[in-house]
């Protein structure tokens, strides 16, 4: 159900938004009034108001907003300016044109898949239409103010061609907060005072601003619009500034991508309302998603034949719906002269043979979609013949590879080439550098994304549970889960491999990332982890990808996650521990009050006779029981609970 108001139209919402906005337009139908000193804007709960005002300061007039929790200032006085490529400031002398009365919009919705299958999109908003006139440049602000936080976006602009070299919207914060930064997408995150955070630092941006306040800097929406990067910038307040990675440019008006700040009292507040980047994008655009299918995805490396079919039947085996060809099957992926057009192994990696054709034959017999890495050198080269090609050869996905980020050009470039993916009926995986901002709900097709320092960089267990309340905010993360790897004994345990299934949300969830069903006897590597008989994996069988209902049990950023989601009446739950033995308390009150439940529980026990150290108990529970997680550092676990059939 929709409901408007102070009228029952919606406007800016259609299917496909009205941008630029037409004064006429919203002035007949949202209704206007002259802007008063200043105004604010609640969410639907009421707990959050977002104060917008004009203010006169050092002989500048300056559209300035700020938010407050409970009361409580969480950002205070920020200022939204831009300069053009002529050195004009847009927004340091603005006269306030109109603004609209206060509308709300009360909506759910259903997402071809997700964290949850119904997701509310419940926000009061108003439009705020200004002029410069020094710069003699309209500046118009829309603002949304959500249960989950608040969005903001600009219009800037007079119909005519305009390049914009900087914006500088602020985000200015009381106290002296905590953020966790990181410079890359795929780069380690470090906590540091607000105010030494530096530049070009990556999004979202965790921020904890006191106790029981935290916020996340994020963007929505950036579709043709240069990514935003972010720095601290010397004031009266820690600042964080908007910080493009390229200028701007438009033959009529520069539409920015929403700016956004989610805002909970505990990081996993945070991470619960991270849907409000999927509101802040377009519905699905496309109208027959049935081929859209989310699934587990085992990476096939040897890139031979009995390789290809000893992955796709381990995955029809292990109730896996994807087997993923890596880099090397078109030749070596650096060379410009390699022609995605053809199987032509490269042989650095494989002598091969690899009939590649026939192998998606024998997979689409056994009901097992192929996906096929792409390098962005042909990506750029070829896009346009290999996804007809691809869909002609059976092809179900394409993962994205190494693609160029930031710029204005590389965004527009990177959000057609999903676009044109799903004109073929083609799903993707961007890896390296690119963080969602809500695409896949207008797209999705767009599966899942790298951008994060996942299980192939040896991440320690702090940095993983930092991953879950910064990176993950933003969206699905692509964390390549390693199971037999040696690596998994460094620096983790088999019980996180398993909760890493459960607290990393990845529609297409690679598992066993550098392991191979194929033994050595098969392919005649020593170096090679093999995937081996182990009780607990019956686990990464029965855990899904995509989920009904997601809550965060227990967070603390670096430390822990305790994270439980719902797939039909069964529950996961994953469990993540750092760097110190702890027991966390698990009360299952999310579970049916009228039903009994076998919860098996997969924890870590260092006395186990096994390869895997592994044990597995089984529990009878229901909504009152309270379960004990005893963690060791760098350990998790992973419990599966269902109701028992009467």
């Amino acid at each position: 159900m929709i409901t408007v108001g102070p009228t029952t139209a919606r406007p800016l919402l259609a299917k496909r938004m009205l941008f630029p906005w037409a004064v006429s337009f919203v002035l007949v139908v949202t209704g206007a009034c002259r802007l008063s000193l200043a105004e604010q804007l609640t969410s639907p709960n009421g707990r959050i108001q977002v104060h917008v005002d004009l203010k006169e300061v050092d002989q500048k007039s300056q559209l300035n907003y700020s938010v407050k929790l409970d009361g409580d200032v969480l950002v205070d006085d920020s200022t939204i300016t831009f300069v053009r490529n002529d050195h004009a400031v847009i927004g340091d002398h603005l006269r306030l044109l109109q603004t609209t009365k206060v509308s709300s919009i009360r909506n759910t919705w259903k997402p071809v898949y997700g964290e949850r299958s119904e997701i509310a999109d419940n926000y009061n908003f108003q439009l705020f239409q200004c002029e410069d006139t020094k710069a003699k440049c309209a500046l118009h602000v829309e603002v949304r103010c959500y249960d989950q936080g608040v969005g903001f976006r600009m219009l800037v602009g007079d119909g005519k061609p305009i390049t914009l070299v900087e914006e500088r919207t602020e985000f200015r914060f009381p106290g002296a907060p905590w953020a966790w930064r990181t410079n890359a997408a795929q780069g380690e995150y470090e906590k540091v005072r607000l105010v030494e955070l530096g530049a070009n630092v990556e999004r979202p941006l965790t921020i904890q601003i006191g106790a029981y306040r935290y916020a996340a800097v994020a963007e929505a929406g950036a579709i043709n619009y240069p990514m935003m990067r972010l720095k601290s910038v010397t004031g009266d307040r820690p600042t964080v500034m908007s910080q493009l990675q390229s200028e701007v440019t438009s033959g009529t008006f520069v539409r920015t991508p929403w700016r956004v700040i989610l805002i909970g009292n505990t990081p996993g507040d945070l991470l619960e309302n991270n849907d409000l980047i999927l509101n802040l994008n377009e519905p699905c655009a496309i109208e027959d998603t049935s081929w859209i299918k989310p699934g587990k995805v085992l990476r096939e490396i040897s890139l031979t034949n009995d390789g290809a079919k000893a992955a796709i039947d381990f995955a029809v085996a292990n109730n896996f719906q994807y087997v993923e060809f890596d880099a090397g099957w078109y030749g070596y992926e650096y060379d410009d002269a390699s022609d995605a057009t053809t199987v032509t192994l490269d042989p650095r990696r494989s002598a091969g043979p690899l009939d590649l054709q026939e192998m998606v034959k024998y997979a689409h017999e056994r009901d097992i979609g192929i996906i096929v890495y792409v390098n962005r050198r042909a990506l750029e080269k070829q896009l346009d013949e290999i996804l007809p090609l691809y869909k002609s050869w059976g092809i179900a996905g394409v993962k994205y590879g190494f693609v160029n980020t930031g710029s204005q050009k590389w965004t527009s470039w990177l959000h057609e080439a999903v676009r044109k993916a799903a004109e073929h009926q083609l799903m993707v995986d961007i890896h390296d550098e690119y963080r969602p901002v809500g695409y896949s709900r207008t797209y999705p097709n767009l599966m899942t994304q790298e951008g994060v320092r996942g299980d192939e960089a040896k991440p320690s267990t702090s940095m993983a549970v930092t991953t879950l309340f910064t990176r993950n905010l933003a969206g699905a993360a692509d964390h390549t889960i390693c199971y037999f790897d040696p690596r998994v004994d460094q620096l983790w345990t088999h019980g996180q491999q398993l909760a890493k299934a459960v607290c990393t949300y990845s529609p297409w969830q690679f598992l066993y990332w550098y392991d191979t069903p194929l033994t050595q006897q098969q392919d005649g590597k020593s170096s090679r982890s093999r995937i081996v008989d182990s009780p607990e994996l019956e686990f990464f069988q029965q855990v899904p990808t995509v989920w009904d209902e997601t809550k965060v049990i227990h967070g603390e950023i670096g430390e822990y996650a305790v994270i439980a989601r719902r797939s039909g009446d069964v529950w996961f739950v994953g469990a993540m521990n750092a760097n110190q033995k702890r027991e966390l308390g698990l009360p299952l009150t999310f579970l049916s009050p009228d039903a009994k439940y076998q919860a098996r529980r997969y924890r870590d026990d260092p006395n186990m006779e096994t390869k895997t150290k592994v044990r597995i108990e089984n529990l009878t529970v229901d909504a009152t029981t309270k379960l004990t997680l005893t963690l060791l550092p760098n350990s998790g676990e992973a419990i599966r609970i269902a109701p028992i059939k009467r």
